[in-house]
């Protein structure tokens, strides 16, 4: 477990380095988003070097991944004008989030997000933290705080919107892991598909 918290710790604190107002001047968010992705995927890797042994891939995986990530998108899209008309500074928020691709190729940041940082991702948050305190601690204990933790790292932005997405997106795919752990491959997907979507091709 001492390998495990170290490695939520290490999110954490490059989490609040890319997204904090007073330090993601100084870095760029993209660059520091995929090199970190890579470090959390690797150290999962070196620590659970059997995670891959479960992942059946399938074009009906591939399908359901497609599946979910439009319904994400769905309930991203019903949450912005909810939101919007419920709160004055929920749009500015989410503004401010889209405003972190400007001046960046847009066919690069759909590379990076397709095939690092949406994986890696999933590989890290549930194949990895959820799935290890799950082991510890039951599956329903394992998937609260996972999720749980997967919104907090994003409080350093002082983005209420940011975590509140981070929250909806870590109910979604980490229920998704807890409730169907063989799906694994298709919410890597979902993951990897909604990013480039909600960021690149179909921006809310």
């Amino acid at each position: 477990m001492r390998r495990l918290w170290l490695a939520i710790l290490l999110a954490a604190v490059l989490w609040t380095v890319m997204f904090s107002p007073w330090t993601a001047p100084y870095v760029n968010f993209w660059w520091m988003m995929s090199a970190s992705a890579l470090v959390l995927s690797a150290l999962a890797t070196c620590f659970n070097r059997k995670w891959w042994t479960t992942m059946a891939w399938s074009p009906a995986n591939v399908l359901w991944g497609v599946l979910i990530a439009v319904g994400l998108w769905g309930v991203f899209w019903l949450g912005d004008k909810l939101s919007a008309w419920l709160f004055d500074f929920a749009r500015p928020q989410v503004d401010t989030i889209y405003n972190m691709k400007e001046g960046e190729s847009p066919w690069l940041l759909t590379l990076l997000m397709l095939f690092l940082i949406g994986p890696a991702e999933e590989i890290f948050w549930r194949r990895y933290v959820q799935q290890q305190l799950s082991e510890r601690w039951g599956a329903n204990a394992g998937f609260a705080v996972a999720t749980a933790i997967y919104a907090l790292v994003h409080a350093g932005s002082c983005n209420f919107m940011l975590v509140m997405a981070a929250l909806t997106a870590g109910v979604v795919w980490g229920g998704l892991y807890r409730l169907f752990p063989r799906l694994f491959p298709a919410i890597l997907v979902s993951h990897a598909l909604w990013d480039a979507a909600v960021f690149i091709w179909f921006p809310i």
